[in-house]
């Protein structure tokens, strides 16, 4: 309910329970998660692309498995790429995510 305050975007969709008492979680605040392990990194993204596979709802435990697919050395710099996976408590996968951007030396 916060991140609807914060993003202006109450659709019914995340704002009405299901028939078993969920909320469909959005799809940018489970995106953090990996946000979360880029700062981690110190990672700055320059692109990010979701792609949200199923839903998330409240009650769901997700997992992301990120993985650096290219490390580039430059000045000062390396260029980073990432693929992430975000799977729930079931080992099914909800997104699928790649970015790319700089960790500064």
């Amino acid at each position: 309910m916060q991140f609807a305050l914060l993003s202006g975007d109450q659709g019914n969709h995340h704002m009405k329970h299901d028939e078993k008492g969920r909320l469909m979680v959005y799809g940018l605040f489970t995106a953090s998660i990996g946000t979360k392990i880029g700062g981690d990194l110190n990672y700055i993204a320059r692109e990010m692309v979701n792609e949200f596979i199923r839903p998330v709802f409240t009650g769901d435990t997700i997992t992301c498995e990120l993985t650096l697919t290219k490390v580039e050395q430059m000045e000062g710099f390396k260029k980073v790429e990432i693929k992430s996976v975000y799977r729930n408590q079931k080992g099914k996968e909800v997104l699928l995510a790649t970015s790319h951007g700089i960790i500064r030396d």
